[in-house]
Parts: structure tokens; sequence; C-alpha cells
């Protein structure tokens, strides 16, 4: 009987790692084709992005803000709309980086039927994920940056642009952005997108944490809350903006992080077996 030796067993060890190197690589170029159709649509994807959240800001932030200053303090922010700003940055990112990534795949898919050239290249299934997933994380990053520019120019905190603050921001857009790319490479048309939009997304936005401090919930409402990750996006944001660094919920990056890890794995299983 012939064992290997342990130059040999240990030489096994870097060529498994080796495939990370051209996997980062082959979704660099799953991207870019997807940059050269969205860098002309560059102006389309932040207006979009940017009606919601101008809504809620005027209708909440001014409007119901200016009735809640005179009866409470925040938990955080001098003020109501101080308070609800970063969570329009995590609504923004969310609904750009899920909508924008679904809509692009389903049209790719039912429409345009150019799909099936994407499914062909010579790459890992792990590759067109990210590929996709980063054009959606870009997407979302576009349109947030609008928003965290009215937030400067409200507020005149430049927490906003904190590593910190980024980081939570790239991780929820990888978030949502993923799940977009599972969603659209699963439903069989657009009303089904808008079905999924009309089930998932908005009311997400709405208790996500976005208008609200989690922790003055009824423990069985804050269950449900934190299950959602835009909660953990809009805590975390607001924490880096208005709180010590000591206060931060550090453990929202943990949790965002394995979200977006396991819907990588879905997605990679989903494009290995997909057969549009």
């Amino acid at each position: 009987m012939i064992t290997p030796s342990p130059s040999a067993a240990t030489s096994a060890i870097p060529s498994r790692w080796s495939i990370f190197p051209g996997i980062l690589k082959d979704s660099l170029t799953v991207f870019w084709g997807d940059w050269l159709d969205l860098r002309v649509r560059v102006t389309q994807v932040v207006a979009s992005g940017l009606v919601s959240p101008l809504i809620y800001i005027l209708a909440f932030g001014l409007g119901l803000g200016s009735a809640l200053d005179s009866a409470m303090q925040p938990p955080a922010g001098d003020n109501y709309l101080e308070f609800i700003l970063p969570g329009m940055v995590a609504l923004s990112s969310m609904t750009i980086s899920f909508g924008g990534t679904t809509f692009s795949i389903c049209g790719e898919r039912l429409y345009s039927k150019t799909f099936e050239e994407i499914l062909l290249l010579p790459v890992h299934p792990l590759s067109l994920f990210l590929g996709k997933m980063m054009a959606g994380v870009l997407r979302g990053l576009m349109t947030s940056g609008s928003v965290i520019a009215i937030a400067l120019i409200t507020t005149g905190n430049w927490r906003f642009l904190s590593p910190l603050f980024l980081l939570v921001l790239i991780l929820n857009c990888a978030v949502f952005s993923g799940l977009g790319v599972i969603i659209g490479l699963n439903v069989k048309s657009l009303e089904g997108v808008g079905l999924l939009n009309n089930f998932l997304i908005v009311p997400m936005s709405f208790l996500g944490a976005t208008f609200f401090d989690p922790a003055t919930l009824p423990i069985v409402l804050k269950a449900v809350v934190y299950l959602l990750p835009l909660t953990y996006t809009s805590i975390s944001l607001r924490s880096a903006v208005y709180l010590p660094l000591a206060q931060f919920p550090w453990y929202s990056i943990p949790v965002l992080l394995l979200a977006a890890i396991v819907l990588s794995v879905v997605g990679a299983y989903q494009f290995s077996h997909q057969k549009d």
C-alpha cells in the first residue's frame, strides 16, 4: 500500500484554495458585463431609488417629526428627522439592491433571452452569483449615496461617511442583492416580482427599524422585527452615526455577513442547476 508523503498532502492544501482567486476574477468579469449596461443608466438608477426615501423624509421626518419633537426626545439624533435618516439610507439600499437585481435577471431570462449565454460561460457557479450580486451592490450604493448626500446637507454629520457606516451599508446591499439574484432566477413573470415585493420588501421597509427604535417594542413584536435583516442594518447605521463606538451593536455585522454567505451558497447552487 502506497501512502502519500507529507509533502504531497501539504501541497494539496494550496491547490484547494487556489480556486478562490479564479472565482474572484471571473466574478469581476461577470460584474463588468453588467456594469457596461448599467453605466448608461446611472441617472435613472439613482433617481428611481431616491423617490421613496425623499417622500418618507418629507412626510415623516418633517411632517410627523415636527409633532414628535415637541413630545419626545429620539433615542439617537437631536430630532426625529435625524433619527430616521440612517434608516432611509438602509431603505434605499435595500430597495434598489433587491429590485434592480431581480428585474435585471428577469429581463435577461424572460424577455431579451440572453441569460442562456451567461449560463454557458466557463466559470464557477459562485462566480456567476457573485458577479450579479456585486452589480446589485453597486446599484444600492449609488442610490444610497444620494440619500447620504441629503443627510450630510441636512445634519452636517460626517459620520455618515465613516468606515463602519459604509461597511454595514455594503453588507446590507450584498444581502438584498443576493436575495434579488435568487428571486430573479426563480420567478416566472414580472407579476411574480411585484407580488414578492409587496409581501416582502414593502413590509420590511416599515418593520425594519427604519422609523422606530425596536428596543421599545413588546417582546413578541421585537422577536419578529429582529428576524428581518434590515433591522440590523438600520440600528447599526444609526449607532454608527449618533452613538459612541462602545454602544455599537457589533453582533449585527456577523449576522449580515452570515446572511450574505448563506445566500451565496444558495445562489451558487441555483446557478449550477439553472435550466433557462
